[in-house]
């Protein structure tokens, strides 16, 4: 799906065929052109051969219901992994990929076991949203939160991620608000400069997952290019300009990030260096050979010791573990 040969197919055709084909597409979430009764029977015909609505993928439902995982397949052959969650408060929420695997390596990460193929265009981005909007009509539900935090590192594919929210966030269209919207990013501090520059106003989630550099550099390769004082400068800068409060995402290993103390080390990095325009989301490790996942007991005293230490912490629901629910598990398994 390409939105510029949905243009070049309707070059021909009064303005106002190109909104209500627009309309069909992002509104109604038509998946056949066919269905499309308010355009000539011709024209949709041109636009099935042009530009088909089909998205290729396979989509795996949790038992619980709460969660869904696709797994797309690209015109080039390559696949990617998209997620719904589903929750108790109304919201769905669809975590996108930016990038065929990723070239960031983290040593936690399904993804980077994959290793890097090529950065997803804006169109591959989006479609991933539209394929859960598709599923939800069919429940009566639609789409009401996107994170970018699947496959890749959106950082490094910034244009075409950005191009990507201006469709969602576009009111004629999937109308998601820009505070509905997260970027994720593991510390490369180019884009959040970029980011903070940006009119936009989505929300910013650092994956940080260690209180120090030499544990993070043991984890996460880019802490040896953009180690915790470079990265917390560019946070620094980013709330000045935004007076926006950042997330920080950190997993959650047993026996390597998860000790008091290392909760200690964390509550203190992050009042110095963000003054409390910050909060703190733990997530449990979807568990793989190498990590495992700390029991309820070192969970809850690492949350207890942030909190003795003034930092609002929330703890992530733990969505989809029967599909494999965590980014790169299930494109590994299929390939």
């Amino acid at each position: 799906m390409n939105l510029e040969k949905l243009k070049s197919a309707l070059s021909d055709e009064p303005a106002y065929r190109y909104k209500q084909a627009y309309k069909a597409v992002f509104v109604d979430f038509a998946e056949k052109w066919e269905d499309v009764t308010n355009l000539p029977k011709l024209l949709r015909e041109k636009l099935e051969q042009e530009f088909p609505l089909k998205i290729k993928s396979k989509i795996f439902e949790s038992a619980d219901g709460e969660t869904a995982k696709a797994l797309v397949f690209l015109d080039d052959e390559n696949r990617i992994e998209t997620v719904l969650m589903r929750h108790k408060d109304g919201r769905n929420t669809v975590c996108v990929s930016t990038q065929v695997g990723c070239p960031m390596g983290c040593d936690f990460c399904a993804t980077g076991k994959l290793g890097f193929t090529r950065n997803l265009t804006a169109d591959e981005i989006f479609i991933q949203v539209l394929l859960f909007a598709r599923f939800l009509k069919g429940k009566q539900s639609v789409v009401t939160n996107v994170v970018f935090m699947g496959m890749g590192e959106p950082m490094l594919n910034y244009d075409n991620v950005m191009s990507a929210i201006k469709v969602l966030n576009d009111k004629d269209g999937f109308n998601i608000g820009a505070r509905k919207i997260s970027i994720s990013t593991c510390g490369v501090v180019d884009g959040i400069n970029k980011l903070a520059e940006n009119p936009l106003q989505v929300n910013l989630a650092i994956s940080l997952h260690a209180p120090t550099n030499e544990l993070r550099s043991q984890i996460m390769p880019v802490n040896k290019t953009y180690d915790i004082d470079k990265l917390f400068d560019a946070l620094k800068n980013y709330t000045e300009k935004t007076r926006n409060r950042i997330t920080i995402e950190y997993i959650l290993l047993a026996g390597v990030n998860d000790s008091e103390k290392d909760a200690y080390d964390l509550a203190q990095l992050l009042n110095k260096k963000l003054e409390k325009l910050f909060m703190v989301n733990l997530i449990p490790y979807n568990e793989t050979d190498k990590y495992k996942s700390p029991n309820k007991e070192s969970i809850n005293a690492f949350k207890n010791e942030l909190r003795l230490n003034g930092v609002e912490v929330s703890q992530r629901y733990r969505f989809g573990h029967d599909i494999e629910a965590a980014c790169g598990q299930l494109a590994a398994k299929e390939s």
